[in-house]
């Protein structure tokens, strides 16, 4: 018998408890990988062609930091632990782990675990990895991602206050980890489950340095291994027979497509060259809902849209500036007009019950949209902005033709209510992460997906000092309360913090997330978990 945890239990007040309990190995039945019904005839040809939407600006886990990298990095790689389709957490690399204080946690290795060159996967391996995230050198967007989850001295690390032998990891031998938090940490696995915490192999990096991730070089963990990167054409996954689980695997190849534009997309899926796609550009929806009926998937996800102002720049810093463009957003019209797949308006940062939470959102989100509007004039005319000095500045968005209409349609907006004068600016996704991180914007379109289920992961970005704080936003008060509210996971904390970013807006919302997604027929296995996730381990490609 070994001691496990289970999922985060909910009780009516939404506090999350963890729970140790001991299980038997032969009770449990995890769901790790595709499971085809007894019934279905599988196709001869196990091959699969998945629009990724955009260019993924590395493979690299500790450098990657959108859907477009994690997308594909949950195919190529495997963590200490992982979640299954209804979002438990279930063993991974580690085959099970303990833990007495919810602080010292015992991670234990399955035995033979390769990686995909045939060489052995090491504790060794993990906590090098992990001081990889975190040292400076790195310059990983998730580098803060270990100062999240309280692992001791990370934030020192980070900083260079202190060496990464420092970190509370450790291997206790060669199939044994020992992770160390600073406070329990309600969410803890949850986290150890995102593909930022993937293990990489410390032999092929220091060998290769920064070109480990091109395809000659390239050496995974996951039930895929990476065969062929064109740039800009197609990455092309194949089975990795060296995988712990690879006998549960069907898909033999996978393609990625980095296709952004929603008519080629669906030209592509109609034509047969796609079997998942993004579901076509929204104008097409009603006929996309006729033509495909069953084949059209609609799911909520934890994630959230917006614009983020660069807080330390004119007229940015001026807090009356940033309330009055979130309070002249005209949300339903893009919700509603520009993307009509089911969209909701966003009036704040952290997705509705997220953690089983749900925050009361600011009072704007109850005005009409003329009230609103009312309110955002006065507020721009106290900052000394009107129709003699009117306000201009730069829209930032990441190529695409849906980011495209809707910075549009706010532009529009921000000009018809206010008079604003705004130059719309398109860069390819990986240019524009580099403007944000060093500053080089206005304000900008922004998205994120939620780490782990709750609201600290939405929260968490704001908080001063995180690597993904591209705002530059600071305010000791709301990291205290985001804070609190990671140790207590109470609704009361939470609020306290979301009150506190909403007045200060450093960000627009603009509105949450669905995933939409066009599926052949004869793709079994097809599931959209609320993290939006849809891995390619799951699936298999039915006789047709």
């Amino acid at each position: 018998m070994y001691t496990i945890l289970v999922r985060i239990i909910k009780n009516k007040i939404a506090k999350i408890f963890i729970c140790s309990v001991s299980l038997i190995l032969g009770n449990i039945t995890f769901s790790y990988a595709a499971t085809v019904p007894p019934n279905v005839q599988l196709a001869d040809k196990q091959e699969i062609t998945r629009n990724n939407f955009s260019e993924p600006s590395s493979l690299d886990p500790h450098k990657s930091e959108g859907s477009s990298e994690f997308d594909i990095l949950r195919d190529f790689f495997e963590r200490l632990v992982d979640t299954d389709k209804e979002e438990n957490i279930i063993p991974a690399l580690a085959e099970r782990w303990e833990t007495k204080d919810h602080k010292t946690w015992i991670f234990h290795l399955r035995k033979g675990i390769k990686w995909s060159d045939g060489s052995p996967i090491t504790a060794h391996d993990v906590v090098f990895s992990f001081r990889r995230l975190v040292i400076p050198d790195t310059i990983s967007p998730y580098g803060s991602y270990l100062i999240q989850a309280t692992v001791v001295n990370a934030r020192d690390v980070l900083s260079g206050k202190k060496k990464p032998e420092k970190l509370g990891v450790k291997a206790l031998d060669d199939v044994t980890v020992e992770i160390v938090l600073e406070r329990p940490k309600a969410g803890f696995l949850q986290m150890l489950a995102h593909p930022a915490m993937s293990p990489v192999s410390e032999q092929v990096i220091k060998k290769y340095g920064s070109k480990w991730t091109q395809p000659q070089h390239f050496v995974s963990n996951g039930p895929f291994k990476l065969f062929e990167w064109v740039v800009n054409e197609k990455i092309v996954g194949v089975r990795n027979s060296h995988y712990w689980d690879d006998k549960n695997t069907v898909i033999n190849k996978v393609t990625y497509l980095p296709l952004s534009d929603y008519k080629a997309d669906l030209n592509r899926y109609m034509t047969g060259e796609i079997d998942i796609s993004n579901g076509g550009p929204s104008e097409f929806l009603p006929t996309v809902k006729k033509k495909f009926g069953e084949q059209l998937h609609v799911s909520p996800i934890m994630s959230v849209y917006y614009y983020f102002f660069n807080t330390q720049v004119a007229p940015f810093n001026d807090v009356r500036v940033r309330q009055a463009l979130s309070l002249a957003l005209d949300r339903n019209i893009i919700t509603d007009k520009v993307l009509g797949n089911g969209q909701k308006p966003a009036y704040d940062v952290v997705s509705p019950g997220a953690g089983g939470i749900y925050l009361k959102q600011p009072e704007y989100a109850y005005w009409t949209q003329g009230q609103r509007v009312a309110k955002a004039k006065i507020l721009l005319n106290e900052a000394g902005f009107n129709e003699n000095n009117p306000l201009k500045f730069t829209l930032l968005y990441n190529t695409s033709d849906a980011h495209k209409k809707i910075a549009i349609a706010a532009s529009s907006a921000w000009k018809k209510y206010l008079g604003i004068e705004i130059t719309l600016q398109n860069q390819e996704t990986k240019t524009q992460n580099d403007s944000m991180t060093q500053g080089n914007f206005e304000l900008t379109r922004y998205a994120w997906n939620a780490d782990y289920n709750s609201p600290t992961s939405f929260l968490d970005i704001f908080t001063s000092g995180n690597t993904n704080n591209h705002m530059r936003y600071q305010n000791k008060e709301f990291d205290q309360w985001v804070l609190k509210a990671d140790e207590t996971n109470d609704p009361i904390d939470y609020q306290q913090a979301i009150d506190i970013l909403n007045k200060e807006t450093p960000a627009i919302p603009v509105y949450y997330y669905v995933r939409v997604k066009l599926v052949k027929p004869y793709v079994g296995g097809f599931n959209v978990d609320s993290m939006g996730n849809i891995p390619t381990k799951d699936l298999y490609i039915i006789k047709h």
